[in-house]
C-alpha cells in the first residue's frame, strides 16, 4: 500500500523537497546540453553539404566515416566529393564551431571577471593585438621565417602582447582590479586599433589593405587539416574544461570581491588566472580566424537565460550555443553571395548589433 506520508501529494510537497529548485535546475541544463549537442551534430552535417556543391547528408555521413573508420571499405562517390568534403569544408565547419565555442566562454568569464554584461573578448585588447600583428605580417612581411604560418602566428604573438600591456597596465600595488581591468583593455584596444590603421595607411598597398581589411572581420578560410586546427581545439577545449571546473569562483566573483572574499577565493589572484586563460584562448581564436565581434557578448546571456546563472552550467552551454552560432553564420557568409565570400564578421554584427540594442534598452529600463 502507498504509503501518503512520504508520497508526494502536489506541488508544494514538490517545492518541500527540492525548495530551492536545484532539481529542476539540473534537468534544464540537461535538457539544453543535449539538445544543443544533438543540434551541433545536425549543425555541422548540414554545414558540410552546403554549398556551392551541394552534398547530401547521407554522403556526408559516409565520406567522413570512410576517413575515420574505414566504412565503407569502398567509396561509392567520386574523388571531387571527397575533396569538397574531407579537405575542404570539414575542417572550416570544426574550425567555426571551436572558434564559436571559445569566444562564447571568453565572454562568459569576462563578463563574470568584470562584472559587467556589456563585457566580450574584445574588452581585453586581444583582437587589436592580433590584428596589428596580422597587418605587420601581411603589409610588411614580418615574421616571414615561419613560411606558410607567419600570418597566423605574427597575430598569436600580437594577440599575447596585448593581453601583456593590459595586465601590465590593469595592475596596481599587485592588484588587478575588474575597474582597471575594464579601463586597460580599452585603451590598450584603441590604441593597438589605431596602430593596424596606421600600418594600412603607411604600406601604400591596396592589395594588401584589402587582405587586412577582409581579416580584420573574419574568416575561417584559412582552415586545414594540420597543426592551427589541432592547437585551436585543445586551447579551446580545455579552456572549456577549465571554465566549468571554476563555475563556482565565477559564481563567487560575479556577486562581489567582498563576497569572494568571504567564501574564501581570493579575487586579485583568480582574476589574473581567469585573464591568463582567457587571453590565451582568444588569441589562439584570433590568430585562426581573425576578429570575430559579438558572439563573445550575445551567447552568455542567451545561455544564462537557458539554465540560468550557475557558471558551471552556463559555460558547457554557452560554448555548444556559440559553436551552433557561428558554423551557421559561415554557411550564410559562404553562400549569400556565392562565389564571392562575406567576411563572417558582418554576419555576426548584424545579429549581435540589435540584441546589443535590446540589451541597453532593458537595462535602461532596469536603472530608471
Amino acid at each position: 500500500m502507498l504509503d501518503t506520508a512520504t508520497a508526494p501529494r502536489s506541488s508544494e510537497g514538490e517545492d518541500a523537497v527540492d525548495p530551492l529548485g536545484l532539481d529542476a535546475g539540473r534537468r534544464r541544463a540537461t535538457a539544453w546540453t543535449l539538445g544543443l549537442l544533438a543540434a551541433l551534430v545536425a549543425t555541422v552535417v548540414a554545414g558540410v553539404g552546403v554549398g556551392a556543391v551541394p552534398v547530401p547528408a547521407g554522403t556526408v555521413a559516409r565520406v567522413v566515416g570512410h576517413h575515420l573508420l574505414g566504412w565503407p571499405g569502398e567509396p561509392t562517390w567520386s574523388a571531387p566529393v571527397d575533396a569538397i568534403v574531407w579537405q575542404v569544408r570539414l575542417p572550416r565547419v570544426l574550425l567555426g564551431a571551436l572558434v564559436g565555442a571559445g569566444l562564447a566562454v571568453c565572454g562568459v568569464a569576462l563578463q563574470a571577471m568584470v562584472r559587467n554584461v556589456l563585457a566580450d573578448p574584445y574588452l581585453l585588447g586581444v583582437n587589436s593585438g592580433a590584428s596589428s600583428g596580422a597587418a605587420a605580417a601581411i603589409l610588411f612581411g614580418v615574421g616571414a621565417g615561419f613560411a606558410e604560418h607567419a600570418l597566423q602566428v605574427m597575430a598569436f604573438l600580437g594577440a599575447l602582447a596585448a593581453s601583456l600591456l593590459v595586465f601590465l597596465v590593469a595592475r596596481s600595488a599587485g592588484r588587478v582590479t575588474s575597474v582597471r581591468l575594464l579601463l586597460a583593455g580599452v585603451a590598450v584596444g584603441y590604441a593597438l586599433y589605431a596602430l593596424t590603421s596606421f600600418l594600412i595607411f603607411a604600406s601604400g598597398s591596396a592589395e594588401g589593405a584589402r587582405s587586412v581589411m577582409f581579416w580584420l572581420l573574419g574568416s575561417l578560410a584559412l582552415a586545414q587539416w594540420d597543426t592551427p586546427l589541432a592547437v585551436v581545439a585543445v586551447v579551446v577545449l580545455g579552456t572549456v574544461a577549465l571554465l566549468t571546473l571554476w563555475g563556482r569562483r565565477l559564481d563567487t566573483l560575479a556577486i562581489g570581491d567582498e563576497t569572494a572574499h568571504t567564501l574564501g577565493v581570493r579575487p586579485e589572484r583568480f582574476r589574473l588566472q581567469a585573464l591568463v586563460v582567457v587571453a590565451l584562448c582568444v588569441g589562439v581564436v584570433v590568430a585562426a580566424s581573425g576578429s570575430i565581434g559579438f558572439v563573445g557578448l550575445v551567447v552568455p546571456h542567451l545561455a544564462r537565460r537557458a539554465v540560468g546563472g550557475r557558471h558551471v552550467r552556463v559555460v558547457v552551454v554557452a560554448a555548444l550555443m556559440g559553436a551552433v552560432l557561428l558554423v551557421w553564420a559561415d554557411v550564410l557568409a559562404r553562400t549569400l553571395f556565392a562565389p564571392q565570400e562575406l567576411p563572417i564578421g558582418i554576419i555576426t554584427s548584424l545579429v549581435g548589433a540589435p540584441f546589443l540594442l535590446v540589451l541597453i534598452r532593458r537595462l535602461h529600463a532596469t536603472t530608471a
